[in-house]
């Protein structure tokens, strides 16, 4: 199980976006990289491709941040915040937040 998922909302805690909450996009597993929506944005320099009606241009898109450089965010205390992972007492796996021990999901 993971400790950060696809929708979860997180908060920057390195990096030039420092500070930024924005709701997790994708996981990437295999690097240990999440892609945070608004978050990490660069200018890209796409060339036009006529063929697909595609016009080019400078985009700007959201690029993989590493998932040391954030934490889920709590509602609750307003800050990041670390997760951890228990058994409930049906036997499946949740994760909690390790300040005031609330389950997130």
């Amino acid at each position: 199980m993971r400790k950060i998922k696809s929708g979860d909302e997180v908060m920057v805690i390195a990096g030039k976006d420092k500070g930024r909450r924005g709701r997790v996009i994708r996981v990437i597993p295999e690097n240990d990289r999440v892609v945070v929506e608004n978050a990490n944005m660069v200018k890209k320099h796409k060339r036009a491709n006529p063929q697909a009606n595609d016009p080019g241009g400078i985009i700007e898109k959201e690029m993989p941040l590493h998932l040391s450089n954030v934490a889920i965010y709590n509602p609750s205390t307003g800050q990041a915040d670390r997760v951890g992972i228990r058994t409930a007492e049906d036997g499946r796996k949740v994760r909690y937040f390790k300040s005031d021990n609330e389950l997130i999901d």
